[in-house]
Order: structure tokens, then C-alpha cells, then sequence
């Protein structure tokens, strides 16, 4: 048994951490630089950035390597070094879960391409495995004990990234991010993806959703994805609120409070992994694990209670009613 399967066995809910780019940026990462260089040459703040989610209660963190497949390495001219960026990433969370004195899941964070698939791009889907197995032998040499797929848009990249792991039998969990009035930027609804998860001939330890617009959005998704009944622990990763620019900056204004109030909820909602995405600082981390512990189990919320605990949701429509809003590609790191 994987240890994450394990822990899983043991707890009612695990929490996951919150944003790397956010805390990344915050110890002078600059815009346009790749995170994933810092895994060699910045090892230190890669490991304070561990550290920030196990002392702030996490039970899995997620490896700095979101961009760390040939595609997105390629734009720092750093293609060749996917195995390396990705296996020093792991060996630096490999070190920290094992020094924390407690059981921490050390996840291998793996992005999107960031290039569009055939039939609308150009990707092709051996391509796309070439590329997610590649980043996934460099997370698992690196002690990974589990691979993440995270912010996936296109159901053929998810698929893509499932043969990858199934390829060199790794365990693995994934998510997608529902930001188009309920859909992924594909137009992928939340009931579809359960539909999509339960075909892959290598099922997932854990799938669910992360970022996407704020905390009461993801948890409408939550609750589509967990009304269809799945048999797999359902995951949720939502920003710290809404991002606003605030003079000259990204600002998410989701305060810890907000965020404790949002990991009871997903409790509640039916996820039984739950964790930050953009936004999400330690200081919010520490809350909702305080919450989760002293907070019963309560009812799943309605969205109107949702709504009025953590504020409106970005459109009317969740994407279960069929109505499709037009296709947007765009690209982006969290």
C-alpha cells in the first residue's frame, strides 16, 4: 500500500498545503522567473517553503516543480534539465517530510504543459505522455510518494498525464481547475470529470479540483463532483479568495479565518483531502487545520449558505446545466 492510500485508511480528512508561487514570490522570486531553477539554485528557500506547510500542520505538500516538464522549461531555455529540477525538488521535500517526526505526504506537483492538444493545438498525446513521464521519473528517483497532476484543463492532458504515471506504475492523484462559470477553460463540467475519472484504466488515489476563482466556487464544484458518488476521495484546493491588484500586485483577499471557514465547509461538502491553492500562506494553513480539528462533521452546505459564508459565486450557472460558455485558451502558473 502507497503511504497516501495508507493515510487515507487512518484519518477522516488530510490537509494538503497552499500556494507555492505565492510564497515563492514573497522570498524574491520575480515575475517570469522559473521556480524550478530554485531547486538548485536557491535549495534553501525550497526547503523553508516545505517547512512553511508541515509546521503549519499540512499532511501533504506539493514539490516545486509545477512547471517542470521539457514544454515549460523550454521558455528558460532549462528542456534538458527536466530530470534533474524535478528529482532535486523531491529530494528536498523528501528530507523535510522525513525530518518533521510525522507522517507527510510528499507530492510531485505536475502542471500543465501549457501547449494546447491536437485536436485545437498541436500537442500530440504521445507527446504530452513523452513529456509528463519524463517529469515523473525525475519526481520519483527524487523520493516523491506520490505524483499530483494539478490545473489541468483539457480531459485529453489529464489522460495524458495518467498513462505517463501508469507507465512507470506510480501512484497518483489529480486535479483540474473549474474557472469558466463552473467549467474548466475546456469546457470540462464537474459531473464530467467524475465520468472521466472513472473510465482511466489507472484510477487516481484522489481526484478533485484547485484554484479556479475563489473559495465558494470551488466548493460548488466540490459538491457536483461529490453528488455524482464517487468511490475515490474527492480533493479541495481553492484560492484564498478572489485575486485583486493592489497597487502593482496580485492580492488575495481571503483572510485565515475565511479559509478556515472554507476547509470546514469542503469537509462538509463531501472532500476529504483539503488544501490551499493561490494565496494560501502558512498563517491561513495553521487555521484551517485548527478548524478541521475542532469543528465537527456537519450537513453538506446549500449555496446559498455557501454563499453567504464566503461571498457570491463568479457566474449563476455551476456547468451541470449544459450551458457552454464559449472556449477561452489562455495559459498561466499558479
Amino acid at each position: 500500500m502507497d503511504a497516501l492510500t495508507k493515510l487515507l485508511s487512518e484519518r477522516d480528512w488530510l490537509l494538503a498545503d497552499g500556494a507555492t508561487g505565492t510564497s515563492l514570490f514573497a522570498m524574491g522570486l520575480e515575475a517570469g522567473e522559473a521556480p524550478e531553477l530554485w531547486n538548485v539554485d536557491q535549495p534553501a528557500k525550497i526547503r523553508a517553503l516545505y517547512d512553511g506547510a508541515i509546521n503549519a500542520g499540512s499532511d501533504i505538500f506539493l514539490t516545486n516543480s509545477f512547471g517542470g516538464t521539457a514544454a515549460r522549461l523550454k521558455l528558460h531555455n532549462a528542456q534538458d534539465r527536466v530530470r534533474e529540477l524535478n528529482r532535486v525538488a523531491a529530494e528536498i521535500g523528501r528530507e523535510a517530510a522525513d525530518a518533521s517526526g510525522r507522517t507527510i505526504i510528499v507530492a510531485g506537483s505536475v502542471g500543465p504543459t501549457g501547449d494546447i492538444m491536437e485536436p485545437v493545438g498541436d500537442l500530440s498525446h504521445a507527446r504530452a505522455v513523452e513529456m509528463f513521464e519524463e517529469q515523473a521519473v525525475g519526481l520519483m528517483e527524487g523520493g516523491a510518494d506520490v505524483l499530483w497532476v494539478e490545473t489541468i484543463s483539457a480531459p485529453e492532458e489529464f489522460r495524458a498525464a495518467a498513462e505517463a504515471f501508469n507507465n512507470i506504475n506510480a501512484p497518483w492523484c489529480g486535479t483540474m481547475s473549474f474557472d469558466t462559470a463552473g467549467r474548466t477553460m475546456m469546457g470540462l463540467t464537474s459531473t464530467a470529470m467524475v465520468d472521466m475519472v472513472a473510465e482511466i484504466p489507472n484510477q487516481p488515489i484522489a481526484f478533485g479540483a484547485n484554484c479556479g476563482v475563489g473559495a465558494a466556487d470551488i466548493l460548488r464544484t466540490v459538491l457536483g463532483i461529490c453528488k455524482k458518488n464517487p468511490s475515490l476521495p474527492v480533493i479541495a484546493k481553492g484560492n484564498a479568495g478572489i485575486p485583486k491588484y493592489v497597487d502593482g500586485h496580485i492580492h488575495y483577499d481571503g483572510t485565515p479565518d475565511l479559509m478556515a471557514k472554507y476547509a470546514v465547509m469542503a469537509r462538509n461538502c463531501g472532500a476529504k483531502i483539503i488544501g490551499g491553492c493561490c494565496g494560501t500562506k502558512p498563517e491561513h494553513l495553521i487555521k484551517m487545520r485548527e478548524a478541521l480539528e475542532n469543528m465537527p462533521l456537519g450537513s453538506a452546505p446549500t449555496l446559498a449558505e455557501i454563499e453567504a459564508v464566503l461571498g457570491g459565486f463568479s457566474s449563476e450557472d455551476d456547468g451541470t446545466t449544459g450551458k457552454a460558455p464559449p472556449v477561452r485558451i489562455r495559459r498561466r502558473r499558479k
